[in-house]
Parts: structure tokens; sequence; C-alpha cells
């Protein structure tokens, strides 16, 4: 049976990020991108920089770099274009990834997108405050966050046999923290729009996919 570890800390300082997996891109030459470690995490917002954003687009285009069904069309011969192929005909999209949750003060986290979470389904967070209140975030680890009363119980593994942190918020406050993130993730797609129009201007598709692979509603 798993023991909880509720985490208690004064102050308690809660951030929401979304957050993209990455992978180091080696030898990649298409467009270019920042140095990353793989397996880490890219917090995605309206202040990376041109290199970043790069990575950022190559990682959500690589999740999605497979070959699509015969309705989609033929996959172009040129690299750029074998590339983006999947990303800009595949109708369900992935992007590795999700909104993290954590304790800056402690550097404690409570929510961790585990493997097989898509950016693409961050309105889950929505389904747990206004739905059915209660959703879980992929597995290694099973981050999961409950409605709970009045709170948001955030637990950063359920699945854990010796114990895993848990916080309970306030609904309001997590609330705030979805909009805080979805707000963030609006603006790395303003940016990556921009960037998309500089370096991949015969591929005019990409922004609109990219909304898509982030579930965005694009705005005229």
């Amino acid at each position: 049976m798993a023991v909880w570890h509720r985490v208690r800390h004064h102050p308690c300082v809660i951030v929401m990020q979304p957050v993209l997996e990455i992978f180091a891109a080696e030898d990649f030459a298409l467009w270019p991108v920042g140095e990353h470690e793989s397996y880490g995490y890219l917090v995605l917002d309206g202040e990376l920089t041109p290199a970043e954003v790069g990575t950022a687009v190559m990682r959500i285009a690589d999740c999605n770099n497979f070959e699509p069904e015969e309705e989609h069309g033929p996959c172009p011969t040129d690299p750029l274009g074998a590339f983006l192929h999947g990303l800009l005909t595949m109708p369900n999209l992935f992007a590795a990834g999700g909104f993290r949750a954590t304790d800056i003060a402690t550097n404690t986290v409570f929510v961790e997108p585990g493997c097989c979470n898509g950016l693409e389904t961050w309105r889950d967070w929505r389904e747990v405050l206004d739905g059915t209140g209660c959703s879980y975030f992929g597995h290694d680890p099973s981050s999961a966050a409950e409605r709970v009363g009045d709170n948001v119980r955030l637990t950063h593994d359920a699945d854990a046999k010796d114990g895993s942190p848990v916080l309970e918020l306030p609904v309001d406050q997590v609330r705030a923290l979805v909009t805080g993130a979805e707000a963030d993730l609006r603006n790395f797609h303003s940016i990556a729009g921009n960037w998309a129009a500089q370096h991949l201007p015969t591929h005019a598709a990409v922004t609109a996919a990219l909304a898509r692979a982030l579930d965005l509603e694009l705005t005229e």
C-alpha cells in the first residue's frame, strides 16, 4: 500500500508551466536549434530564444514524423518536406509533455507529465475543475489531479509504492494556474508563428499545425 507524503510548506509557491519533452538534436540541420540534453523538458512561453523555438518546433514535428495514411498524400522527397509531412497532414497530432506543477520554494514537483502524455490534452485540467473531477497525466510517474470538494489534490505519482508528494490547493488557485499556463502556451505559439514565417516561409501551414498540436484555437 502506498504511503502518501502530504507536503506542507510555508511559504508554498506553486507555478504551473507548459513543458515539452525534448531530445538532444544530434545532426539536425534543417533549421537552427538549441543544445539540450535528452529526456529533459523545455518550458514553452513567450520568452524563448529563436534557437529554443526551433528546438520546440523540431520536437513537435518529430513527435508526428511517421508515415501518414494514404489519404494524406505522398510524402515529399526533399528532407524538409518529408520531416514536416506528418505535422502538416496528420489529423490527430501529439506533442510530448503537459502542464507541470512545481513548488519553486522547495523544488518539489507535484504534477509531472509522464510517458504518453501530450500537451494537446491540456484541457483535461478543465475536466478536473468543472467536469469529471479527476485526470491522470501519463505514467512513470503517474501524476494525477483530483477534485476534492473545494480543493484539488495533486499527486506526483499515484502508483508509487513508497509514497509520493501530495498537495491540496483551492480550486480557484488551480484555475488561475491553469489559465496562466494556457497563456504561456498561447504566447509560445505566437512567437513560434513569427519564427516559422522567417525560417519556414514556404510552409505557411506550420503555424496552424502547431496550434492543432497544442489544441489552441487560431484567432484572426
